[in-house]
């Protein structure tokens, strides 16, 4: 009987995963219970379990007296020596006890306490084992689906996907299986609650150590990443062996390892870039795909200021702004996007950066030298340190400085008012070309004449006229609409008469 107590206590060890030693202390606690149960709550009991040999020892301890003032935990001499004859006054004996004895409420107490023990201690376990599992992968099977909240089965435990912890769009049903990161274990009443996420950044990292195997062995680094879940995801990587190219060993052979993510989270776009230590070259790979044909970097402020060809600025911000969101986020800094066309029209407004300060009106040359000794070179310059800067310089008093402020306000005005004239003359210039165009582009009958044809004619009229690369590339392209358009016109005589 005993020895069966010890097998099942033994496979409940197992099944719930509990320690062995945790199991036989519970059982001890729940046998005390139940004595104390049958025998009085202040009942001394002794328990042995020998988990080797599979024997339990229960025994009821009362101390010998002459008077007994407690039945509980005292015993007459002459009752004591009929257990052991050589007990006397003082000493201790032990009455040993049978299952049996308990009663059936006993036996039921002892039990429930045996099972509130191992359930708690099966908590702790898992609450213990989950907790190291924090910011890993784990697997589990889609149970059900409350108010958005995801209840996944881990095998051992549940855990809870919250909506917002779900990829957007993404739709999940029941029996399927997923990936996710374990973000958190909380202690509730009901046991320890495991918080999964498929929409933290770090879930992405993981997945591309699982399909990477460069990841995993060391060699390559995922050394920022950055994350708008269900949209997009920039990754920037580096390598420790310079043999290895770290995008490609994360895209894989014709993009099979960036694939198997991508498919992981719900066709979320990934963007792989080369890490760089260096801002600028950072900053231009992170805005991919876009081109990048300049960049000004203001350290102290982290900011930068990126200029892309005209026809890529929505290439380079991205639908809602996402592109240029995550790249400022991967880089750490703040990024002013701006046209070509744009940085070309605020370089013009910002021209009174090119005037000296010996050429400003009411500024002659000693004045002029005191305020280049003080690092004040340009209008811009006085426009930004401000009067209270000017004041300090000596000799330069109240009614100077406001003269010069006046002065650089004028010419800041003035080149603002300039550069809006061109740039309003340009635009005038553009539609009055464009009218032109349409009037030209009709012959005598009412036609539309063909622009292909137009610039064959003036190729074959001037075929040494290529300018740069990117010109003799667009008229290639020009020169082969133009021999198609030929091929289109009606027979030789019909063009000839």
């Amino acid at each position: 009987m005993n020895y069966e107590i010890i097998e099942a206590l033994g496979r409940i060890a197992r099944e719930k995963n509990v320690d062995r030693e945790v199991v036989l202390e519970t059982l001890e606690a729940g046998l005390v219970s139940a004595a104390r149960k049958k025998f009085g709550s202040g009942a001394m009991v002794e328990v042995k379990i020998d988990d080797e040999e599979g024997n339990l020892e229960l025994a009821l301890v009362k101390n010998v007296v002459e008077e007994v003032t407690d039945p509980v935990t005292e015993i007459m001499l002459d009752e004591a020596q009929d257990i052991n004859k050589k007990a006397t006054v003082g000493e201790q004996v032990k009455i040993e006890l049978a299952l049996e004895d308990f009663g059936r409420g006993a036996i039921q107490a002892a039990k429930q306490v045996v099972v509130q023990r191992v359930r708690e201690a099966e908590r702790e376990k898992v609450h213990e084992d989950y907790s190291e599992k924090v910011g890993t992968v784990v697997s589990g099977l889609v149970q059900q689906i409350d108010h958005g909240n995801i209840l996944v089965n881990l095998g051992r435990t549940e855990a809870i996907l919250p909506a917002r912890e779900k990829i957007p769009r993404e739709q999940l049903h029941q029996g399927n299986t997923i990936r996710a990161l374990v973000l958190d274990v909380q202690k509730v009443s009901k046991g320890p609650q495991v918080i999964l996420s498929r929409a933290h950044p770090d879930f992405v990292k993981h997945l591309f150590d699982v399909e990477v195997p460069e990841i995993s062995e060391g060699v390559v680094e995922i050394s920022e990443i950055a994350r708008e879940p269900g949209g997009r995801t920039k990754v920037a990587v580096c390598s420790s062996d310079p043999r290895v190219d770290p995008v490609g060993a994360c895209v894989g052979m014709k993009g099979c390892r960036v694939q198997a993510v991508v498919r992981e989270l719900n066709g979320e776009r990934i963007d792989v870039v080369t890490y760089s230590t260096e801002p600028t070259s950072f900053v231009s790979r992170a805005l991919s795909p876009a081109r990048v044909v300049h960049l000004e970097a203001n350290d102290e402020e982290r900011s930068m200021v990126v200029v892309v060809p005209d026809d890529q600025l929505s290439l380079a911000i991205g639908k809602g702004g996402q592109n240029a969101r995550l790249a400022a986020k991967l880089t750490g800094w703040r990024i002013d996007l701006l046209s070509e066309g744009e940085y070309s029209k605020r370089q013009e407004v910002s021209g009174e950066a090119l005037v000296d300060v010996e050429n400003l009106p009411g500024v002659g040359p000693k004045l002029a030298e005191k305020l280049i000794s003080e690092g004040l070179e340009t209008v811009e310059d006085i426009l930004r340190v401000g009067e209270d800067a000017l004041l300090a310089i000596p000799g330069v008093g109240e009614k100077t400085a406001d003269k010069m402020m006046a002065a650089a306000e004028a010419v800041r005005e003035a080149l603002a008012e300039q550069a809006e004239e061109e740039a309003e003359a340009v635009a005038d210039e553009e539609a009055e070309d464009g009218e032109e165009d349409e009037v030209d582009g009709r012959d005598p009958d009412g036609e539309k004449e063909s622009d292909a044809d137009d610039e064959a004619a003036e190729l074959e009229m001037e075929p040494g006229d290529a300018g740069s690369d990117d010109d003799e590339a667009e008229d290639g392209g020009e020169e082969e609409e133009a021999e198609d358009g030929e091929d289109e016109e009606p027979k030789p005589d019909a063009r000839g008469a």
